[in-house]
């Protein structure tokens, strides 16, 4: 009896494949990791590498010791470029918001509502310093996804002991959030053309800035 080609294309590959564990988890587990899983470097110069990483992609970095001056590092980074529309979501402390602007609340907004602001400001939830790259849960103080790319700036507030080496440590502190919907960032939005000419803001916010505060 003859076999259609996908049929047989699917046989090949489960004859070139080793036996099947009973489960995705037993699946997953059984993947040989052979690359660095822990990073090796002290806080200081965890952070001084995650700072070199953002400035590298032309991320603005303001840094702060704690975060009473949190509210108005966001009211100068707005004043820098003449912006006056912010839009949080919902949980982000109230004492982070600057007094002085139109502040939009994301609660259920269209894409419409969305656009109008010119800023978003977010926390998140983990930061990979070899990498420069911000890892945003969606929901609450981190916002929802649609709110984090239609702004043409990104605000992300980020505690230093958020912040990990290598990709692996902070995708384990990701783990627990494995249902929700995550984005990363690694700097401004940006591509480049045929000509190597770079364009920003083509997949969301053409700036970004971040404020880094707390213990090391």
């Amino acid at each position: 009896m003859s076999i259609s080609a996908r049929e047989e294309i699917l046989q090949r590959i489960r004859t070139a494949l080793p036996g099947q564990p009973s489960s995705p988890e037993a699946s997953h587990a059984a993947i040989e990791r052979n690359y660095f899983r822990k990073g090796t470097f002290d806080r200081h110069a965890v952070l001084e590498l995650f700072v070199d990483r953002l400035v590298d992609y032309d991320t603005d970095v303001i840094q702060l010791e704690g975060p009473s001056l949190i509210a108005q590092s966001v009211a100068d980074s707005l004043h820098k470029t003449g912006e006056e529309r912010l839009i949080i979501g919902p949980g982000l402390p109230p004492e982070w918001i600057p007094g002085g602007i139109e502040l939009i609340v994301d609660e259920h907004l269209s894409t419409e509502e969305i656009d109008r602001a010119q800023v978003v400001l977010t926390t998140c939830e983990a930061a990979v310093a070899a990498t420069g790259t911000i890892f945003l849960v969606h929901g609450g103080a981190q916002g929802r996804r649609a709110p984090t790319l239609l702004p043409d700036h990104h605000i992300c507030i980020v505690r230093r002991n958020q912040v990990y080496e290598l990709v692996p440590e902070a995708l384990a502190a990701l783990a627990p959030f494995h249902k929700q919907p995550i984005t990363s960032i690694s700097g401004p939005s940006a591509t480049a053309d045929i000509e190597m000419n770079r364009i920003r803001g083509v997949h969301g916010p053409r700036r970004l800035t971040v404020i880094l505060y707390g213990e090391y």
